[in-house]
This record gives structure tokens, sequence and C-alpha cells, in this order.
């Protein structure tokens, strides 16, 4: 008769998962802020919202993860970075509507659990929590053996916010004669990556080392670079100018996000010449044979924000966003739509 059977043995190791936890307990402290109760290890994560400082407030909540640009983390043996992604994929889903950032929780899912690469990403997360304004108030490490390949890991994210409700962003406010300002992503942020892979890696044969000059650096580096995250940007923006509507330029691209804030009444105009586009969009379109239009409903193209505002606001919105040092373009404007006619039109 053997002996008895564990579930270490079947590839789950508690007490592994019971130290980790203790060792990443420092990070998660770091982004604790006003109204966080407890710390992690319990049954749930717990934020006590104080409703004397609201007159009506709306909680807003996102969830996303960050797709296959896992691999490239993997390729590259760097995860420091990833967790940034994700937090800025959840927190610029509701600053979009005004909202601040509270509390994140994260979900990490791996075969075996590894605590180098393990801390690596909540690394990740926890900065990208100090930076978005929000706490890292629980979360869920699963070990899934037999779900996953030795190294391979997934994750997702939940953010929850506040915004008063009179105070509520969701586009009906856009009008004809609004300008369209796009703030400036840095690359590709967390969108596209089965496509990256697919033309980069497969068809051409590149590597995550090779240094290509129209990059400046590796296409590692370049492919790793984070999502940008907005939240100050828009915060400081809504102290001082209303904004009729906010799009955050994630998967589906311009083509798709930007009717999700759009009355049915309004036409967006995208110049599409007004910014210049970060060089990875060219070398994709150019060495992938990738048409103008899949381009456009695939990547942010060089814009991760954009922001409708009155005309009389533009100047001094552009300015402002020069102060914070954004890089910012005004790339159209609202016009009257047709039934007939599309959501948005590139010219």
């Amino acid at each position: 008769m053997t002996g008895s059977t564990t579930y270490q043995d079947a590839g789950v190791d508690i007490d592994k998962a019971e130290a980790f936890v203790e060792s990443i307990r420092p990070l998660v402290k770091s982004t604790y802020r006003t109204g966080v109760l407890g710390e992690i290890g319990g049954f749930a994560g717990l934020f006590h919202l104080n409703i004397t400082k609201y007159r009506d407030p709306v909680l807003v909540s996102a969830t996303d993860g960050v797709g296959t640009k896992i691999k490239i983390a993997a390729l590259m043996n760097r995860h420091d970075t990833i967790g940034i992604d994700l937090v800025a994929m959840c927190a610029n889903d509701i600053i979009v509507h005004g909202a601040t950032p509270l509390f994140f929780l994260d979900y990490l899912a791996m075969g075996r659990l590894e605590p180098a690469t393990a801390t690596q990403i909540i690394e990740g997360i926890t900065e990208g929590c100090r930076m978005a304004r929000c706490s890292l108030i629980g979360g869920e490490t699963a070990e899934m053996p037999g779900m996953y390949q030795p190294g391979d890991y997934d994750l997702a994210g939940f953010v929850v916010g506040v915004v008063e409700r009179d105070q509520l962003i969701d586009g009906s406010d856009i009008a004809v004669g609004h300008r369209l300002i796009g703030v400036a992503s840095n690359g590709l942020h967390a969108n596209g990556f089965s496509l990256v892979r697919k033309v980069l890696l497969e068809r051409h044969g590149l590597t995550v080392s090779d240094h290509l000059p129209e990059l400046g650096l590796s296409l590692g580096e370049e492919l790793l670079k984070p999502t940008r995250i907005y939240v100050e940007t828009v915060l400081n923006l809504l102290r001082d100018f209303p904004l009729g509507g906010i799009c955050h330029v994630t998967g589906g691209g311009l083509t798709n996000n930007l009717p999700r804030i759009l009355p049915k009444t309004c036409q967006a105009v995208v110049n599409l010449d007004s910014w210049p586009a970060p060089p990875i969009f060219r070398l994709l379109q150019e060495k992938g044979n990738i048409s103008r239009q899949e381009m456009l409903r695939t990547f942010n193209n060089g814009i991760g924000l954009i922001l409708a505002v009155e005309r009389r606001l533009e100047s001094d919105v552009l300015l402002r966003l020069q102060g914070l040092q954004e890089e910012a373009y005004v790339i159209g404007e609202i016009l009257a739509r047709k039934p007939e006619e599309p959501p948005v039109v590139f010219r």
C-alpha cells in the first residue's frame, strides 16, 4: 500500500503559496490609501467609502487582462512591467467616466507557483496602483497544474472607483462643434499582440533581442513598454475643464472605441495626418501588409485617449496637457450625423 497522497503531490504547494503572500505584504501595503481596512490574507478586501465626502456617489467598476502580451514578457524573461499594463487597462476604463480609482484586485493563475516571477508581477501591479492612485486590497494566486504549461500564466484585474452622479461622464454631453484632442500613447499598450506576434515573430522570424534601427531599441523592449495610465492627467483636467466625453483607445482601436461614447446624432471626423504615429505601427503595417482599416480597428495607432472638448476650451486644454508633459494633438471634430452615416469617419 502506498503512502498518503497530498495536494503537493498533485502540483499545488499550499506552504509555498502562503509564504508568497507573506513576502508581498509590504508591496501591497505600499499602495494603501485612506479607506482600506484590514490587510491581505482575509477572505475579502475591505474598503470604507466615506459617504460624507460625497453628495450622490456612483461606483464605477471595470475588469480586463493583458492578453498575449504575457508571451512577450515570457520571451524577455521580464515580468516587472506586465502588472502596470494590467492596472492601466482597468483604471483607464473608469477614468474616462470621471471616476477616481479606489481599489484594485488581481487574479494570477500559474501552472506551478514560481515565486520570483510572481513577485515581479506583483511589483508591477503595485507600481501601477500607485500611478493610478488606487489600493491593491486583495487578489488570488492560483496554482493550476495541467491547465498551464511550465512558465505560463494568466492575469486579470478588477478596479472600483467613485464619481459624483452629476459629474459622471458618459458622452451624452458631446455636441456638434466639439473638438477631438488625442493624447499620445507610448506604443502598442496591451492590444493586438496576437497579430503582432504573428507578423513579427512568426512570419518574419524576428526575436525580442533583435535591435531594429527604426525603433531605436530592441524589439522586446518596444513591445514591453507598459500601457500609459491616464488617471492623474484626467483628474487634473477635470478640476478646471468640463469634458464632453473621454474615449480610452483600447481593444478595437479607434474604429470601435470612439462610437462607444458618441450620441447617435453625432459623427466623429478624425484626421489621420494630425499626429505622428510611433514607428512600431509603421513597422507592423509594412511587414504584415496590414490594411489601414485593419490597423485602425486593431491598434491605438499612437493615440491612447481622446477628449471631446468645446471649441472655446481647445487651446486651454492643450496648454494644460503640455504642462502635464503629455503629447496631445487636435485630431478631429464632431459633426452632425445622419442615420445612414457611420459614427466615425477617417480622413
